[in-house]
């Protein structure tokens, strides 16, 4: 018997070009609070929930912050990202990715560690409506990746047990994820990890964008 692969997608850097307007959007939010923080330790954070990001991060500078702060932080972030929703667009071949697994009839699902106030922004992007297509975030779980409950919720979603799922993402927190809960994990560079530290973390397979993984679909089990 022949086991149906079912898809579940990282959002920012993975399906849509966004990335570094997170980046912009922390490194504003943290700016507004006096925290002087390096672009580059913020990019190796992206992919995580918004809490561990800013504990992690502060934790590594010394810096003790509060939950008011901690909300303050998120809502900053929130809105620099908002004012930035003309730049995102979907990274190459994204779109016609999702269309050719929904035309090959393989299941898939969208789980993002941000919340819906900045996710609406990508889905808006990818001309995704959360209405009609599975999107978790991280409003629906109790927590998020490294954590692997936002890919389990997916597969909930698609009533798919997890050790049937191919995780597609493009941090090593997504394949870090994808190994506690046995499912595949499938890595993108377009987010700007690296290969050795996408293989490192769990990933099975690593393509550079969703053009590059559509291409090769039958190498991660994609056939009509």
């Amino acid at each position: 018997m022949r086991i149906e692969p079912v898809f579940l997608f990282d959002l920012d850097g993975t399906l849509v070009d966004s990335v570094y307007q997170h980046v912009l959007a922390w490194k504003h939010a943290l700016d507004a609070e006096g925290i002087e923080l390096s672009v580059w330790r913020i990019h190796r954070k992206i992919g995580m929930s918004g809490g561990l990001f800013t504990n992690q991060l502060l934790r590594e500078i010394g810096v003790e912050i509060s939950e008011e702060r901690i909300d303050r932080l998120r809502r900053a972030h929130a809105a620099s990202y908002q004012q930035q929703a003309g730049q995102i667009r979907p990274l190459p071949g994204a779109r016609e990715l999702l269309q050719w697994l929904s035309g090959a009839k393989i299941p898939w699902a969208i789980a993002t560690s941000g919340r819906m106030e900045t996710a609406a922004v990508n889905l808006a992007s990818l001309g995704v409506d959360p209405a009609t297509t599975p999107v978790v975030t991280r409003d629906q779980v109790k927590y998020a990746k490294p954590d692997p409950d936002l890919f389990l919720a997916a597969a909930a979603r698609l009533n798919a047990p997890i050790e049937t799922a191919v995780v597609v993402g493009d941090s090593v927190w997504d394949m870090m994820a994808a190994v506690r809960c046995r499912a595949l994990g499938v890595g993108l560079l377009s987010g700007g990890y690296g290969p050795d530290e996408l293989r490192q973390s769990g990933a099975f397979r690593v393509y550079d964008d969703p053009a590059d993984m559509l291409r090769r679909i039958d190498e991660v089990g994609g056939r009509r």
